[in-house]
Order: C-alpha cells, then structure tokens, then sequence
C-alpha cells in the first residue's frame, strides 16, 4: 500500500532529480557551447520537430515557459543567429520561429553533451 509519505517522497525526489539534472544541463551546455538549457531546449524542439517551423504558442506549450519568458528567450537565439522569426503563412497575427543553418550546427555539436547528461541521470535514478 503507498502511503502519504511514500507519495511525497517520490515526489520530493522527482523534483531533486530534475533540478540536479537541469542544473547539469544549464552548466555544461553553457560552458560548451554558450547556451543555457532552457535555449537548448527550443534548438532541441525546432530541430526535432516534425515541422520546418512553430508558431511561438506551439513552442511555448512544448517547452513550458511563460510567453514573455520565451519571447526573451527566442530574442537572444536570434540575437546569436541560431533561429529567424517571421510572420506566419497562414495567420499574419501570428509569428513562426525555425532555425538557421547555425543554430542546425550548433545544436549537432551540444545534442551529445545534453544527451550524456540525461543518460547519466537516469542511470543514477533509483529502481
């Protein structure tokens, strides 16, 4: 039978996880390679996605950030020519982001040093 504290410990622990994990993350794609994680994040989306480009609300929902909070965000991607914001086809009002050439090559050259974070966090995570 789980109990409250058998939840709440899970739960404490899911979260000690993920910030040791994203902190990880943010130290050594920023060190490598000049992004944080959460920059690495919407490369990772855009690169991975099934579409050449997202609406920003598409990219906010996928990556959990405020709309201000990623607008920043996309701002300093573009800023450093790793993504282009233009006018959507279908909806003027709207605004699409995919990446450029460069910010294709620098998210080939951080994937693996993300991905190792993540494979040795979860080859610590308990049974």
């Amino acid at each position: 039978m789980v109990t409250d504290t058998d939840v709440v410990n899970a739960w404490r622990e899911l979260l000690s996880r993920h910030a040791s994990t994203w902190c990880e993350l943010d130290r050594e794609l920023n060190e490598r390679y000049g992004l944080g994680a959460s920059e690495f994040e919407v490369l990772d989306r855009l690169a991975e996605g099934v579409k050449d480009a997202y609406r920003v609300q598409e990219l906010g929902a996928m990556v959990f950030l405020s709309q201000s909070a990623l607008s920043r965000l996309i701002g300093r991607l573009e800023t450093k020519g790793l993504v282009v914001r233009s006018m959507c086809d279908s909806d003027r009002r709207g605004i699409s982001v995919c990446l450029t050439d460069a910010g294709r090559e620098l998210y080939a050259a951080a994937k693996p040093t993300h991905r190792s974070v993540l494979a040795a966090s979860f080859a610590d995570a308990p049974a």
